[in-house]
């Protein structure tokens, strides 16, 4: 089987070595994603709303470089380092699948790799 590897070009994915997301087939999986800017570094320090539109995004533009679109998306996971914001996260995946309705978890984590990154996302999605 081939598979394409998406790079967004995080620091991340080379020290760690992963891939933003990888196609398998009709199969794309997109890592664990944090909100970082175009040059590495975090943004929206201390807004779990924009921290998630920014992974959101990040998810979205790895997906359509792998070949798929957000309406391929069947499960997303949402991780919080304080579930009790669950819901500024939530209102952001709304405005991203509200009309798409993937499977979806919402989980509290210890921490992130950086401290300051409130929020971490993944999806799976399925080619038709």
């Amino acid at each position: 089987m081939n598979y394409t590897r998406v790079s967004t070009g995080s620091p991340f994915e080379t020290s760690i070595g992963f891939s933003r997301a990888v196609r398998a087939g009709s199969w794309i999986a997109v890592s664990g994603t944090a909100p970082l800017g175009g040059d590495g570094k975090i943004v929206h320090i201390g807004d779990v709303h924009a921290q998630t539109r920014c992974c959101l995004q990040i998810m979205v533009r790895a997906i359509e470089e792998a070949g798929g679109s957000i309406g391929d998306v069947i499960r997303t996971r949402i991780m919080l380092t304080d579930i009790g914001r669950w819901q500024e996260a939530a209102q952001a995946h709304e405005e991203f699948f509200g009309e798409i309705l993937p499977a979806t978890t919402f989980v509290q984590v210890a921490g992130f790799i950086d401290p300051l990154w409130l929020v971490e996302t993944e999806a799976d999605c399925v080619l038709l």
